[in-house]
């Protein structure tokens, strides 16, 4: 098997666009559910959702890495400072920044999605995409990445794990800063 992950830049749209499919992943969220207001999200029907992703890809930088299975798209990772994904910075979220690493900082990033095709889940792709996006956010800057997995799901197949597991984030050196709803700790690796 060759794999590379790479950041989704424009000319990789395509691969982009197919490992969504026509239901854009998660219920036509095409990893808009952070970056939109509630009320736009509920306006939205999955078509404007998709054209609002593509136009934040084109216009860069790239808003996350792409697991590249030859040409194939098979893994998708949100990555970026947390100014990118304003929903996620939200007080009332179990993933609101600490007063140490505030969300106006644009040295602070966030794992904020993942998305797997169902035909190459369980290959440690989660995992790789983890270890690449270290890497990636030390490149470009960050001094913090911060995510906000869950503990455990019931079904490995659970939409709710859109947000990534706690023990991909625990096996990749991410400690727990707090935990503001019981199963969603928010995790940080200082870089």
């Amino acid at each position: 098997m060759t794999v590379s992950i790479v950041p989704l830049t424009p000319e990789l749209w395509p691969a982009f666009e197919d490992l969504f499919g026509k239901h854009g992943a998660c219920y036509g969220c095409w990893c808009t559910h952070f970056r939109l207001p509630p009320a736009v999200r509920r306006e939205n029907d999955r078509q404007r959702n998709k054209d609002h992703i593509r136009e934040r890809v084109e216009a860069g930088p790239p808003p996350g890495l792409l697991l590249l299975d030859h040409e194939r798209a098979d893994g998708w990772m949100q990555i970026g400072p947390r100014l990118d994904v304003p929903e996620w910075n939200n007080r009332g979220r179990v993933s609101a920044p600490v007063d140490d690493a505030p969300a106006d900082d644009p040295a602070v990033w966030a794992i904020s999605c993942f998305f797997i095709r169902t035909s190459a889940r369980g290959r440690g792709h989660t995992h790789a995409l983890v270890r690449a996006g270290i890497d990636f956010a030390r490149a470009e800057g960050a001094r913090v990445l911060e995510a906000c997995p869950m503990t455990q799901s019931r079904d490995s197949r659970s939409i709710g794990l859109f947000v990534g597991s706690r023990r991909v984030f625990d096996k990749a050196g991410f400690s727990e800063v707090i935990e503001r709803k019981i199963g969603r700790p928010l995790m940080r690796l200082a870089l």
